[in-house]
């Protein structure tokens, strides 16, 4: 009889074992994303960043010499912002009834109307122009220049140039964190973050990502004061930004760029031009776990979130086979095929 209670135990211990173990292993194989559509833009050339509008329900996306505008409602191009050579990114103010597009071919940035969605003006800047990000607080859009090793501030209302403040390195992708009046930026050759304070103008910090390695995408959480970074050695990091150290880490796909976070859900995202887009949750502000790996399309290495429904928007296109290298010879783009220019559409499990 007692044996038999034994191996009843023994039964019942096991059977909530590996209840426990699949409750688990379910958690960490939750998928929360799916693809939705594609969206067609068509054209050529290359493309690098997008934004989204939330409030007006628009997306502007970078392609060659020119920025697409989408509405997101109809999930359908809109209009086209002209003559901005090699544009890298564009970023809406909607309080000054304007925007900004970085021209990296001209160092220059574009002033747009945004109900025309014509030029105004355009405002000269350091070297290679890229990342732009605005700052709410001061009224400031801040330009990063990837080859002049700065950032331009621009008053946004009235297009003046208030500064430039040098980086000491190759700027990348910044994020605002307005509540402590500070904007920090990914500085791709230092492997780091810099602070810049958004009142004194000034870089006031340099925080290493070790062990991330050249940073690219960046996204930040307010709430718990967390910035997560894409790293090109295949990290995502999550540092502290009350104190400046790296808090937690996890594992990417090759050729991360973009990077988002979502308020709403606490989840992080790092696009990858491997075709994998890697979701992670904040489960603690000191706890990062990968929930998600998300397969998408080659090329889809930038991508935006909309914070009102949640999706992403990733842009990719079609690519020629990559011919064989000649030796010695420097390591080549694979060509693009005209026409196949398109939006990729992902949101969560209704």
């Amino acid at each position: 009889m007692e044996v038999y209670q034994c191996k009843m135990h023994a039964i019942a211990l096991f059977t909530l074992l590996c209840a426990l173990a699949a409750q688990a292993l379910g958690a960490t194989r939750e998928e929360p994303y799916e693809f939705i559509h594609e969206i067609p833009i068509g054209g050529e050339g290359g493309w690098d960043i997008l934004t989204v509008d939330s409030d007006a329900h628009r997306l502007y996306l970078s392609h060659a010499t020119k920025v697409v505008v989408l509405d997101l409602e109809k999930d359908a191009v809109i209009g086209q912002i002209q003559n901005t050579p090699g544009v890298h990114g564009f970023i809406a103010v909607p309080e000054a009834g304007r925007g900004y597009a970085s021209n990296g071919q001209e160092a220059k940035a574009s002033v747009v109307d945004l109900k025309t969605l014509k030029t105004i003006s355009k405002v000269a800047t350091d070297e290679s122009p890229d990342d732009l990000v605005y700052e709410p607080r001061h009224g400031e859009v801040y330009i990063f220049n990837h080859k002049g090793g700065s950032v331009t501030v621009i008053e946004a209302k009235t297009a003046r140039v208030v500064t430039t403040i040098p980086l000491g390195g190759s700027p990348e992708f910044a994020a605002v964190d307005s509540s402590a009046d500070r904007v920090y930026c990914n500085v791709e050759d230092k492997s780091e973050v810099v602070v810049i304070d958004a009142t004194k103008h000034a870089v006031v910090a340099h925080w290493p990502l070790a062990p991330g390695e050249e940073p690219s995408g960046i996204a930040f959480d307010a709430a718990h004061h967390r910035l997560f970074s894409t790293c090109h050695n295949k990290l995502m990091t999550m540092l502290d930004t009350e104190n400046g150290k790296v808090v937690a880490t996890v594992p990417i796909a090759d050729g991360p760029d973009g990077c988002a976070f979502s308020d709403k859900s606490q989840l992080a995202f790092a696009s990858c031009g491997a075709g994998v887009t890697t979701i992670a949750k904040e489960k603690t502000p000191d706890f990062l776990a990968v929930v998600q790996t998300l397969k998408t399309e080659r090329g889809a290495r930038t991508m935006a979130i909309d914070p009102g429904t949640g999706r992403i928007y990733l842009p990719t296109a079609q690519f020629e086979p990559m011919p064989s290298p000649a030796p010695g010879a420097p390591r080549q783009r694979p060509k693009i095929v005209p026409n196949t220019f398109k939006l990729l559409v992902y949101g969560l499990h209704s």
